[in-house]
């Protein structure tokens, strides 16, 4: 939304009786890095003793009222970029029945654990219109998110949206989350697909992130700056994959 994190507060729920100290200090302590990789302390928070390991940040921080940028501002004409590729969860879902090379481990450990810094300098473009993060309701989901708030439709060109290595290869091969199938269950009646769309395809489309990419809603003439923002940051992938369409009483996700 175009904040800029001052500090955060832990929430941590840990088996002791099951996990040694030296093993909780590397969860906490990996916290603590990707809170310095921001620039923020960890200003306190709670513990308690908890069945099953939990490890949580509770992140606050400032913004002007007046830069505040919400999933449901969007405009029509807007042109939609994506910050990051997808296919985390088809990655997890490789990686749980060992079936994730290094090389597929360490790029989705990269793509999950980059900051989505941009934030806050897309923020401040007036031609910025409305921003969300892409996360367990995968691209579909918070497309259909943004559409729903303007009552405008959306149009994805899927052939623009970037992947991760491989992924498409995994999906095929079955390697999908259940999430995948609950998103698609709950919304797919409000996705118009092309004819032939692949069962791969249609996984990734409604494919949960972990620390996805942000989807940015902004004016064509806005673009270049947006882009630019994203370079800045390090997000190598970032593209346009999208515009929104018309006016509907009845907001659509169109893949063509």
């Amino acid at each position: 939304m175009g904040g800029r994190p001052i500090m955060a507060l832990a929430l941590v729920g840990m088996p002791i009786g099951r996990l040694s100290t030296a093993t909780i200090g590397r969860v906490l302590e990996g916290g603590a890095s990707i809170c310095r990789e921001a620039g923020i302390p960890i200003a306190g928070g709670h513990t308690i003793d908890s069945v099953e390991a939990i490890y949580g940040l509770v992140a606050l921080g400032l913004i002007h009222p007046s830069r505040v940028k919400r999933n449901a501002d969007a405009q029509p004409g807007d042109l939609l970029v994506l910050g990051k590729p997808l296919g985390v969860g088809v990655m997890s879902a490789a990686l749980k029945k060992g079936q994730l090379g290094e090389a597929g481990y360490a790029q989705m450990i990269a793509n999950t654990t980059q900051l989505n810094t941009p934030g806050p300098d897309l923020a401040a473009l007036p031609g910025v219109h409305a921003i969300t993060d892409v996360t367990g309701f995968g691209l579909a989901g918070h497309s259909l998110e943004m559409a729903r708030g303007a009552a405008c439709s959306v149009e994805l060109d899927w052939q623009k949206v970037p992947v991760l290595d491989g992924v498409r290869q995994l999906a095929a091969q079955g390697f999908v989350t259940g999430a995948s199938g609950r998103n698609w269950a709950g919304y797919g009646a409000e996705v118009e697909l092309p004819p032939g769309f692949a069962a791969e395809d249609q996984a990734l489309l409604s494919d949960p992130q972990t620390s996805g990419g942000l989807l940015v809603s902004c004016a064509p003439s806005e673009l270049d700056a947006v882009l630019g923002i994203f370079a800045r940051h390090g997000f190598a992938h970032a593209a346009v994959v999208g515009r929104i369409s018309d006016r509907s009483a009845q907001p659509r996700l169109r893949v063509r």
